[in-house]
This record gives structure tokens, sequence and C-alpha cells, in this order.
């Protein structure tokens, strides 16, 4: 026996009951189209205007051969039924701008859950949604309904993971959001650019995603050098020779210099070689100037 399937995984069967044609066919019915408002929880927030021209051509040639899927609106009566849309929103907005008065309905009740579930699906299933719109809907599922993210997952036929690495996107910059949005950059990008643990450096390679045109690979490179930690600044010729001095300097002279330093008050650079040496005195200012002078002549 196979095993029993649950929640959406099934896509849009879920949203019609099974039977025949003929029992289909008896369910479907005509409304008018002013009578249906949006599903307020629909996910998609953006119709490409082109599109929707195309789709309204194609119904007033052929009609609306897909009925919509609505449930009675709070402010339906019998007189005045009135419906929201579960799923068909493009359908819906293409029927009216091709000046269709009814529509081909299936009418089915529906919790505002169930409503923001199904319309997922289907736009999913139409690969209707951008990245942004559907890791809200699955954030809306989580925080209005309480699901965990292997519930929401299950829902919508996906798995876990990919749930969770929508949600992440959630967490990019707005000016980020709203390239992606607009497909300025792609979901690959976006993920590169979310590895980036430093805000301005996020910003930094969105702007050389724009510019150069970097692909998803180059992004994930340019992303990875982002977080290296600072190289430490090349030391100067100058000061190699000193460090290397300081490393070869006798232990007796250190300990000539650390005299002259505690009688003085001051650095003290002790330098010595064959023939002789050097002694170097530092002073910081007139008045450190008026003080050694005194401490080494012994008047003012």
């Amino acid at each position: 026996m196979p095993p029993q399937r649950h929640g959406l995984g099934r896509g849009l069967s879920a949203l019609i009951p099974p039977g025949t044609a003929t029992a289909l066919a008896q369910g479907v019915r005509e409304v008018l189209v002013a009578a249906i408002t949006p599903n307020p929880r629909q996910p998609r927030h953006k119709i490409d205007s082109e599109a929707l021209r195309g789709l309204a051509d194609s119904i007033k040639e052929h009609g609306l051969i897909q009925p919509l899927i609505v449930t009675p609106a709070p402010d339906s009566t019998e007189l005045t039924p009135r419906f929201q849309l579960i799923a068909g929103e493009r359908r819906w907005s293409a029927a009216k701008l091709a000046g269709l008065e009814r529509v081909p309905v299936i009418v089915r009740g529906a919790t505002p859950q169930e409503m923001l579930e199904l319309a997922l699906v289907e736009n999913i299933q139409r690969a209707d949604l951008n990245p942004l719109e559907e890791a809200a809907a699955y954030r809306s599922l989580m925080d209005d309904f309480g699901l965990t993210q292997e519930q929401v997952a299950a829902k919508v036929g996906k798995n876990r993971t990919t749930v969770a690495n929508a949600l992440r996107l959630l967490k990019l910059p707005p000016d980020i959001q709203a390239a992606l949005a607009d497909e300025t950059i792609s979901e690959g990008h976006a993920r590169a650019i979310l590895t980036v643990t430093d805000a301005q450096k996020q910003k930094t390679l969105l702007r050389a995603v724009i510019d150069t045109g970097l692909s998803v690979r180059q992004t994930e490179e340019a992303a990875r050098r982002a977080n290296e930690p600072p190289k430490p600044k090349a030391q100067t010729a100058s000061a190699r020779r000193a460090a290397r001095e300081e490393r070869e300097m006798p232990a007796a002279t250190r300990a000539l210099e650390d005299d002259f330093r505690k009688a003085l008050g001051t650095k003290v650079q002790v330098s010595r070689s064959r023939k002789g040496g050097k002694i170097v005195v530092y002073f910081y200012s007139e008045e450190e100037l008026e003080a050694l002078y005194e401490k080494v002549v012994g008047r003012r």
C-alpha cells in the first residue's frame, strides 16, 4: 500500500477534490469578475505587464480555459455572493484586462493559512514568484501560523534546506534585496554576497557584480577574499633593519641602553662597531631638551 501523502506536496491537485471529469464539470460555475477580490495573502507582489497583456489577448481569443479557485468572502451573502481568490490571480487580472464579465470558478472553503499555502504552491509550480516573494511567503507561514521550517517544506513539496536557504535571503540589506527583486542580480549572486560578514563589503561586492558583470562563481571567490583577515602591513627596509639589529644586539649593549634610559628619562640608542660607535639621545620637546642638558652638563 503506497504511503499516504499529506499537505500540499501533491501540488494543485489538493485544490480540487478527486473525482470524475463529470463531477469536476459540475463543480465549476461562472461568477461576475467584479464579485472577486484578490487573495489578501497572495505571495506574488509583481506581475509582468507585457506577459499579462499577452495572456489577456489569449483569453480574448480562446476564453479562460482553466477555472479560478475561490472561497466565499467574509461579506458574501446569498443575494450578493462575493469571493476571494485562492489561486489564479494572474488569470483573473488578465480576464479583467480582456473585458470578460464572468469567469469560471471552483468554490471551496479555505482558512487564511490554506489560502496562503495554496497560492504559494500554485505560484511555485508556475515559477511565478521571485526568490524574495517565495521567502516572504515561507516567513509568513512560520510567523503567522507557527509552522516550523520542516512543516513549511512538507506543505510546499520542498526540502527543509531549500526553505532555510530561501529565508536567509531576507537578511540581505534593502538595496541588495531590491537588486535581486528587479533581477539586476541572480539568486546565486545574492547568496554569495550574503556570505560576506561586513555590511559595507557586501555593498562593495554588489557594485562590482553590477558594474563588471561578475559571474556567480567569480562573486563567490570575491566573497571569500572579502572575508579574509587583513594582511599585516609590510615593514619598510629601515624598520626591518632596526628589528634585525634589535634581535642581534648583544645583551651588554642592551643593558647600557637601559641604564642610559633610566638615568636620562628618555630613549637612548647605543650603536657599536669595531672602531667605536655612537650614542643617540632622543628628546621630544624643548622642555625635554633643557632637562637633558641640565642632567648632562649640570647647569641650566
